[in-house]
């Protein structure tokens, strides 16, 4: 336990990676290519390394495996033809969420893909006979339909102007007796105006067109949608006429059937048609039966097949980062490792060589390398959420403290200072504690971005919901009224003549307090009329307060970076001028506060003491600035306390000697250190020899060989920045270090502001909405309790709740990013991105 603890405050311990990120090492590896599948394959399943492209001068194309990557492609091209066509069933495919199969091997990849192979053409030849049949159903329905309505089109007295023995569009071209014919047909609705033009113009107006709309749309065997058609019948003379109206009927996609013009033998081929219709329902049924059994079985091995897919087809995009040896023999690659998984790393791959029988082992050297490490924390289920608000910023640099571990504690309890309601507060809670309690079965749900958001930080909105609880406490405030816990500690002088002529209840502590509220806010300041006095002053001060402390220990995080970065010189040439800028003014004006509560009291004898003549900390944080000095009230001190003035010009002097000092420390301190080493050191050549002076002469003491490349041009000496820059860049530190403290400072203001409108909405919503149905009697006040009870829980959940809890998470957020975390946190690293096969999967599955 002792080691334990150890570890944790020297920072060396399990939960150092929350603190600082993981502590990396670039390893290289020397893989047999029949061993390199599967040795990914098993690190992929660990989710540990993080492999570098050592081709990147090589284009996708060119790639080893970019065959076996194409290969993959179509094996999910298949899969999303399969999965479509279980769509269009209405059968949906569900994503596995855990218990992923492993990644198929080499042999079982061929396998794969003949199974996909069958079966894709199993389901495109039962989709080509499923449309052929419901084609061949659509037509026999359109033609009875169109035998059934142009039976009306014809009458006993038109009959003996149609040839018998020509039926339609089946007229023989040859015949030319000068009796009218006709075509019969079906088109799409829209097209049906267009339609009639074109005959129209065609004929020259030598035609008559009947039509009429179908009752019901029908389906588009081919593409599913419905579709509205009308049915026509065309009358005209002449087989010449005829051949255009076939042309114009093809040209406009109307499909024709044949018709007789005999009532009786429309009839017959009806009851033949019918006959057909029902031979060819029975056959559909089957069919679909038999497409339904073989999509059912495909679908529960569809989820299989495509977490296979991707696994394979993740494992040879990582063998394309691999460089291959002009032999083919040897595949080399680099990767990002937590020290902490070496010793797995390393057993993988001895494990995997002697599992396929390899007489050569997997090599794995670690290299030393002046490269920028990924930033890895390796976090749980509470800290990821804090962790995803942080690297929202900025991913964090390697090694650099992170914010992420102070702000599972910071963010909710400035939430609850902006939100501070027991009521309001445990109905966040509710919501926090619903989801983590059953987490396991709404982790399976989809819902949508917007879910899986608010999911993720379930852990957050249970913790802000009781900061709300304790801090809606201290306020004395839940759904705006008060619990009167301990006892009310003021003695009320009104009588009852007082109360009828003036019923408003004014709080006055130099009459009526008797003693101290043990904890929080005395419930009678809720039936004061001074109420929004004392708590504007009341909260206003605490928000100030807060936020010195907040921008002091983020100031005060940054000795953590120098310290691990030996860079001790920035502790005295930037870490204690800021935090003595900082203290001097703010520190001063929040001691000024307290010193304030504690010296002015309503019991106080002596007349300087008393509230009235309490001075505004604002008003003389202004004059202190100003070197100026207010004119007391009579009888009151012009200070709080004697030689105020001279320590506040000692105070202001002091911050103000921290400008220069923040602004010129760290270029002098380079120019001197640059100095001394030019002194220490000569280049020469390709040695660097160092020199001491001894009696005026220059006495060459050792040659020390400089830092040599690495192979392959890997690494590269740092370039020293240029003086100019470094002026440059301090100058604009230090502007914005002294401009944004003043700033930041008045920011937190925002704690107060939104306090005092979520507390001032609340009562709004109580004596607007609630009270009124209780102040009716009567059974019209029995209803319209539960009618305006109803409306008073939406408001207070929509506004109060949903809205004002985003406004205050995302002005706590703000607090974070700008505030407190640019005093010690750059964000400017990249995140540790491994091969990670469950990742990977989670990842395409909540998109």
């Amino acid at each position: 336990m002792c080691s334990k603890l150890k570890g944790w405050l020297c920072g060396t311990g399990p939960q150092d990676s929350i603190f600082r990120s993981e502590k990396m090492s670039l390893g290289q590896m020397f893989l047999q290519p029949e061993a390199a599948y599967e040795t990914i394959a098993q690190l992929g399943e660990m989710g540990c390394v993080q492999f570098r492209d050592m081709n990147e001068g090589v284009t996708a194309t060119q790639r080893k495996f970019v065959n076996e990557v194409r290969r993959c492609d179509e094996l999910e091209r298949k899969i999303r033809y399969a999965t479509s066509e279980l769509a269009k069933d209405g059968l949906k495919v569900v994503d596995l969420i855990e218990d992923f199969p492993p990644a198929p091997r080499p042999k079982e990849i061929i396998e794969l893909e003949s199974l996909l192979e069958k079966t894709e053409t199993e389901i495109i030849e039962l989709s080509t006979n499923n449309v052929r049949l419901q084609t061949n159903f659509l037509e026999l329905t359109e033609m009875i339909q169109v035998l059934e309505r142009t039976d009306s089109f014809f009458s006993d007295q038109e009959s003996h102007n149609f040839d018998v023995n020509k039926r339609g569009t089946h007229r023989d071209p040859e015949q030319c007796d000068g009796r009218l014919g006709f075509v019969a047909g079906v088109i799409r609705r829209e097209r049906m105006y267009g339609f009639e033009r074109m005959l129209w113009r065609i004929s020259r107006g030598n035609v008559l067109v009947r039509s009429c709309d179908m009752e019901e749309p029908v389906k588009d065997p081919k593409t599913g949608e419905m579709v509205c058609k009308s049915i026509f019948v065309v009358f005209f003379q002449g087989d010449q006429l005829q051949g255009r109206i076939r042309k114009v009927c093809t040209g406009f996609h109307a499909t024709m059937y044949p018709c007789p013009s005999s009532h009786q033998e429309r009839m017959d081929m009806i009851k033949s048609v019918r006959v057909r219709l029902d031979d060819l329902t029975v056959i559909i049924s089957q069919t679909e039966d038999h497409r339904s059994c073989v999509l059912k079985a495909i679908k529960k091995q569809l989820p299989n097949w495509t977490v296979m897919v991707k696994k394979m087809k993740a494992i040879y995009h990582t063998l394309n980062l691999f460089n291959v040896d002009l032999g083919s023999k040897c595949m080399i690659g680099e990767c990002w490792v937590p020290q902490r998984d070496l010793e797995e790393v390393e057993t993988v791959l001895s494990e995997a060589s002697l599992a396929l029988g390899s007489t050569v082992p997997t090599i794995f050297n670690i290299l030393e390398t002046k490269k920028e490490p990924p930033t890895y924390f390796r976090t749980n289920k509470f800290t990821y959420g804090f962790q995803v608000l942080i690297d929202a910023y900025g991913v964090a640099e390697y090694r650099e403290v992170n914010p992420g571990l102070y702000t599972c504690i910071t963010f909710p309890f400035l939430f609850a200072v902006m939100f501070g309601d027991m009521g309001h507060g445990f109905l966040v809670f509710l919501l926090g504690l619903w989801m983590v309690l059953d987490e396991k079965r709404l982790i399976k749900k989809r819902a949508g971005e917007i879910w899986r958001i608010l999911f993720g930080g379930r852990y957050i909105i249970m913790l802000m919901g009781m900061f709300a609880v304790y801090t809606g406490f201290m306020y004395n405030d839940c759904f705006s009224k008060s619990f009167n816990v301990f006892g009310t500690h003021w003695a009320i002088q009104y009588n009852r003549t007082t109360v009828l002529t003036n019923p408003s209840l004014q709080l006055n502590p130099t009459t009526d307090q008797r003693g101290t509220y043990p904890m929080g806010i005395d419930p009678i300041w809720q039936s004061a009329t001074n109420k929004i006095i004392f708590l504007n002053t009341y909260k206003m001060k605490l928000s100030i307060i807060f936020g010195v402390l907040h921008m002091i220990f983020g100031v005060c995080l940054s000795v953590e970076n120098f310290v691990y970065k030996k860079k001790y010189s920035y502790i005295f040439l930037q870490f204690i001028p800021q935090v003595v800028f900082l203290l001097m003014l703010f520190g001063y004006m929040v001691f000024m506060m307290f010193y304030k509560w504690v010296q002015y009291s309503p019991s106080a004898k002596n007349i300087a003491d008393s509230p009235g003549c309490a001075p505004s900390v604002l008003i003389m944080f202004i004059d202190m600035i100003l070197m100026k000095t207010e004119v007391p009230a009579a009888g009151c001190m012009p200070t709080m306390f004697p030689a105020q003035r001279q320590l506040e010009t000692i105070l202001f002097l002091v911050g103000i000697i921290c400008i220069p000092w923040l602004l010129l420390g760290v270029p002098i301190w380079t120019i001197i250190k640059r100095k001394y080493m030019s002194d220490k050191f000569e280049y020469t050549g390709d040695t660097i020899m160092e020199t001491i002076e001894i009696s005026g002469k220059e006495v060459i003491i050792t040659e020390v060989e400089p830092h040599k490349q690495a192979p392959g041009g890997q690494e590269e000496e740092e370039e020293e920045e240029p003086m100019g820059e470094i002026w440059i860049h301090q100058a604009i530190h230090t502007v914005e270090y002294i401009l944004s403290t003043i700033s930041h400072t008045a920011s937190y203001l925002r704690l107060w502001a939104l306090s005092l409108a979520h507390a001032e909405l609340s009562e709004v919503l109580w004596t607007m909405v609630l009270s009124k149905a209780l102040q009716m009697s009567g059974w019209i006040g029995c209803i319209a309790v539960f009618l305006i009870f109803a409306v008073w829980v939406f408001f207070t959940i929509a506004i109060m709740v949903m809205m004002e809890g985003l406004s205050a998470f995302l002005h706590t957020l703000r607090l974070h990013w700008v505030e407190f975390m640019s005093k010690f946190y750059s964000g400017s690293g990249y995140e540790f991105q491994p091969l990670s096969f469950k990742a990977m999967l989670s990842e395409e599955d909540d998109a």
